[in-house]
């Protein structure tokens, strides 16, 4: 319960302040290029990499990125770049 006021706070803050809500509220962003390219900002790694599946933790949960030829072209500690055919991406909310 006090997760959902302090998100709503924030929210709010943010709106009044005119800050971006992804700043403001540890949102992922993703920007993708067509089907070959997608750059996520504020991630917390990787935990299954291969050619067809890419699945990386984020402060919501998880995302899966499914495709063919997948690859991390570049990895920092706050966006990571991965490459390839993307066929799907996935959104898997954590619990709690």
């Amino acid at each position: 319960m006090a997760k959902i006021r302090r998100g709503r706070l924030l929210q709010s803050l943010a709106s009044v302040l005119e800050l971006p809500e992804d700043v403001i509220l540890d949102l992922t962003r993703i920007t993708i290029t067509g089907n070959v390219q997608l750059l996520m900002e504020n991630h917390r790694g990787i935990s299954v990499y291969d050619p067809e599946r890419i699945c990386i933790r984020t402060q919501q949960g998880e995302t899966v990125i499914t495709g063919t030829g997948l690859k991390v072209d570049s990895l920092f500690a706050s966006e990571i770049l991965i490459t390839g055919k993307i066929d799907g991406i996935q959104f898997i909310r954590s619990r709690g």
